[in-house]
């Protein structure tokens, strides 16, 4: 109302009427300052100061008695604006007084913490102005809203009791603005932003998490001497040389004393028609005198100009070469060689190898002063006349390990039998390993060695022995040359590499035969059928012949066809006579090891003959029997039957 101030809150006296005159003074200052949630009435009539509900803020006098004013902090900091001391009494009441004085001594532009009208006041301000606001406003923790609702300063929400706030952790939730390469660090009402990365020697980390140049001049952590004078520089310092030097020197970056031109650092230091001199630390000035021209010189006296004998001195104006002296002038006459520059007046070389390119060498020329000299390219040698090449015989020095044959301007090394040339070089010689060839594998039989220049063949320890070629291994027949083991009722059959003793015995019934062997390529025994009187059994077994063969075979390196290895000869023709319906089937019983092998028929000189064939690759050592038959088939029975049992001994080489 216009006569009366009316508040819902307990009034905070004001015992003078001064009090209401500063209070309605920094209520202006105030208004055009900050802008407030809660206020104080002010009323000149009561000399009372009231906690009104939340308006907007404003200043104004009610009917000359009443103002309405911001809040007790708000008119301490406005008391600070204008200057007055904090501790002025306002008689604001204690409450009102406490945090007035709070926030007039907190007056910093970086305070820690805001509150909920956008100005920045620390923890301890904020401590007084919270517990000062929640007497004021009731049971809430920070603020009140309305008659009856509490809210919480930016930074805290509510907790669910409705009157006390917490902290936010903008953090946690994602709520800061901090940018990439920072860390967000959270603080009690509030978050900052820290960088995650430092900043490195001579740099710190500001408040604004942005870093700074340290002045280590400045701050006295420099390791300077005495005689140096620190610079400070981004992210480091410089130590210089203080002025050591006396008056017409300068220091220069290395701390040297250099002197000081005088007469050109300064403008006329001399009056006029003076001379300036520079001399070492200072400077003369002298009296102008006659200026005589090139070739002259002033006499004694000042003041004439004389010829000057350029000629004259141990060395003269020519440098070495004839002088012929000129009024004010002079003349060389050069050596052979030199040609007279009149323009700078010297005798300069004569460069030949540019002058008559290509006509005074053969190869390469050189000027050198007053003169040339020629010279050959490699492989060539500098003829009588030093002026030609000729070929240079580099095999007379012996560059090449082995063989040398000079060429036109160069030579070509070469290499005996069992060498190549090296592919670093071209002059060493270097073994050629035939072992390691890509045919060394054929080159020996069995085993290839490597010598300096060539190469030797070797076989196996036993059975074996080098044929006269060098690189074959031949199989020692032991049975021949007596040096087998076999015992006297044994009988000993050569095989690859070695020999074997075997004993064999006739089946019953049976007896060994004495005529020749009809197998090739083996050592055979035989037995033939021998029934006893009456053995009607005997007689009517079909088994006429029972034959022991031995062979013999390598171990096959390359196997891309059949090998024949045994011949079964019969005595039938190959055209026998349709009325006698007869035929002879082949066949294995036993020992087809992986059926490695078969027997087809073939007709030879015209009869019949079955070959025992190899068909798959065995690899040695290896020992197996193959037990064939041959059939006589007549009109479709077998009529008899011989058995040929072949003892096969697979070599582990294949030679």
């Amino acid at each position: 109302s216009s006569g009366s101030c009316t508040t819902l809150y307990a009034p905070i006296p004001l015992h003078t009427m001064a009090s209401v005159k500063v209070l309605e003074a920094l209520c202006q200052v105030s208004h055009s300052s900050f802008a407030q949630e809660n206020e104080v009435v002010v009323s000149a009539a009561s000399n009372t100061s009231l906690l009104d509900p939340p308006l907007n803020c404003r200043c104004r006098l009610i009917a000359l008695r009443c103002a309405m004013c911001c809040d007790c902090c708000l008119l301490g900091r406005a008391a600070r604006e204008q200057g007055l001391t904090c501790d002025h009494s306002l008689s604001l009441g204690y409450q009102c007084g406490l945090v007035s004085r709070a926030c007039c001594d907190d007056g910093a532009p970086d305070l820690e913490t805001s509150n909920s009208l956008g100005k920045r006041i620390n923890s301890k301000t904020r401590e007084v102005l919270m517990r000062w606001r929640s007497q004021a406003s009731g049971a809430c923790a920070q603020e009140c809203v309305g008659n009856s609702t509490c809210a919480c300063f930016k930074g805290y929400k509510l907790k669910p009791d409705g009157k006390s706030c917490e902290d936010i952790n903008e953090c946690l939730l994602g709520a800061s603005n901090c940018r990439g390469g920072e860390h967000c660090i959270n603080t009690v009402g509030s978050f900052r932003c820290q960088r995650e990365v430092s900043c490195g020697t001579g740099y710190e980390l500001t408040d604004s998490n942005n870093c700074k140049d340290i002045d280590e001049c400045e701050s006295g952590t420099h390791n300077c001497s005495p005689d140096f004078e620190c610079q400070n520089t981004q992210g480091s310092f410089r130590c210089l040389p203080k002025n050591q030097c006396g008056d017409g020197y300068i220091q220069d970056a290395m701390g040297s004393c250099i002197d000081i031109n005088e007469c050109l650092a300064q403008t006329e230091p001399c009056h006029p028609g003076q001379l300036c001199v520079n001399t070492v630390g200072s400077f003369t000035c002298q009296r102008n005198s006659i200026n005589c021209g090139r070739g002259y010189h002033l006499n004694d006296g000042g003041n004439r100009c004389l010829d000057i004998d350029e000629c004259k001195g141990p060395d003269g104006a020519c440098a070495g070469h004839g002088c012929i002296n000129l009024v004010g002038s002079f003349r060389c006459e050069c050596k052979a060689g030199f040609i007279f520059n009149s323009i700078s007046r010297v005798c300069e070389d004569i460069n030949e190898c540019r002058h008559y390119s290509g006509r005074i060498c053969a190869h390469k020329c050189e000027n050198v002063l007053g003169s040339y000299k020629c010279s050959c390219t490699q492989g060539f040698k500098l003829a009588s006349d030093g002026r030609n090449c000729d070929d240079l015989n580099e095999c007379e020095s012996s560059p090449c390990s082995q063989e040398c044959a000079n060429v036109y301007g160069s030579y070509q090394c070469y290499c005996r039998r069992g060498y190549q040339l090296s592919d670093i070089d071209g002059i060493n010689c270097e073994d050629i390993d035939e072992c390691a060839l890509p045919t060394g594998g054929h080159i020996c039989s069995y085993r290839c060695n490597n010598t300096p220049g060539s190469f030797y063949c070797t076989c196996p320890a036993t059975g074996y022995t080098l044929a006269p070629n060098g690189r074959s291994c031949q199989d020692v027949d032991e049975c021949v040359t007596g040096t087998h083991t076999c015992s006297e009722t044994q009988s000993c059959f050569n095989v690859q590499g070695g020999f074997r003793c075997l004993s064999f015995e006739c089946p019953p019934n049976y007896r060994q035969a004495g005529e020749m062997a009809r197998v090739e390529r083996s050592d055979t025994i035989r037995c033939v059928k021998s029934c006893q009187p009456n053995d009607i059994s005997c007689v009517l077994d079909p088994v006429h012949s029972v034959s022991h063969t031995v062979i013999s075979l390598p171990t096959f390196r390359e196997f891309t066809k059949p090998e024949e290895i045994v011949f079964l000869r019969t005595m039938s023709p190959a055209h026998s006579s349709p009325q006698l319906s007869s035929d002879i089937v082949f066949d294995i019983l036993e020992g087809n090891v992986q059926n490695s092998f078969d027997i087809v028929k073939r007709q030879e000189h015209g009869m019949i003959v079955g070959v025992v064939r190899q068909v798959k690759p065995l690899i040695g050592s290896l020992n197996m029997v193959l037990k064939l038959a041959m059939n006589y088939v007549t009109s479709g029975v077998v009529s008899h039957r011989n058995i040929v049992n072949v003892h096969i001994f697979v070599s582990e080489f294949w030679f």
